[in-house]
């Protein structure tokens, strides 16, 4: 086990100290930020404003959606009485994601309907962090042999317009939801404090602005915080480069291994379960407003 582990992090070594940039770049500079910036790998012709290119970002969302799917059939057709290590393990976030998501945030009406879109939402979500911090061969930009993309970096939750995408789903079941049991004049009264006066022409509109905000809160706590992740590891190890010393290194990559981890271990994890969660929190206090 010990050496698994040596080998595991003497490979993340590796793969940190030597940016994508150092394969291929003829220059000593770099700038880190470009990892992020998506050009079209399968250019689509636009429909009106929207253009339906293929991009790294497409890749990761088609890599996720498939290993979600294939990881979903290969237990649901091996099915065990004593489960192997890949059914105990989706047991294992099955229960977690009925415990601490479903049934902490949904109330008992909504449970049977909105649990499998909570829990699909986590898996998802989960997936994409977790493989961002995978080096895959998506640089196209620097090329081995000028051919082969470089290894990269790349989260697809570090996009706004993804999580944003994510959050409009909530934010309109949730408004689904609290018209389909409360009725729609009984759900946006709930909306507003029972007061009167002036002081309610200061409520009503802080009242509207805060179901407004739900957007903000959810799609740019999960962009803002895997953007900055990624950008702190690569930053580090673009040191390298920047400052044109190989020795830098000895000083960066350490840092960058422990931000990897971080993130890695802690960030992916939480930002995953903590968008999960809020959206059951915002679906359940719909179906139950609390005025």
């Amino acid at each position: 086990m010990i050496r698994r582990l040596l080998w595991l992090a003497g490979a993340l070594v590796l793969a940190l100290a030597a940016p994508v940039q150092a394969f291929a770049a003829s220059e000593p500079k770099t700038d880190p930020t470009k990892e992020f910036l998506l050009e079209p790998w399968i250019e689509i012709p636009k429909i009106g404003p929207i253009d339906l290119s293929i991009t790294k970002a497409v890749f990761y969302l088609i890599l996720s959606t498939a290993i979600l799917l294939v990881g979903t059939l290969l237990v649901v057709r091996h099915l065990r009485l004593h489960p192997k290590k890949l059914q105990a393990f989706v047991e294992l976030v099955y229960d977690f994601s009925e415990t601490q998501i479903g049934r902490a945030s949904l109330p008992a009406k909504t449970y049977t309907t909105w649990f499998p879109y909570l829990a699909t939402l986590f898996l998802f979500i989960w997936i994409n962090n977790m493989i961002s911090y995978l080096p895959l061969p998506v640089d196209t930009e620097h090329k081995i042999g000028g051919w082969l993309p470089t290894p990269s970096f790349y989260a697809t939750t570090s996009n706004l317009s993804v999580t944003l995408a994510l959050t409009l789903v909530t934010f309109f079941a949730s408004h689904y939801v609290g018209i389909k049991y409360n009725g729609t004049r009984a759900y946006f009264a709930s909306w507003f404090p029972p007061i009167s006066g002036p002081i309610r022409i200061l409520i009503v509109p802080l009242e509207i602005l805060s179901q407004f905000l739900r957007l903000v809160s959810l799609s740019v706590r999960l962009f803002a915080n895997m953007l900055a992740g990624h950008l702190l590891v690569l930053m580090c190890v673009s040191l390298i480069i920047i400052i044109g010393n190989v020795f830098v290194a000895a000083a960066s990559v350490p840092v960058a291994v422990f931000f990897y981890c971080f993130e890695l271990v802690l960030v992916a994890n939480l930002q995953a379960f903590i968008f999960a969660l809020l959206s059951g929190i915002y679906i359940g206090t719909a179906a139950e407003p609390h005025h």
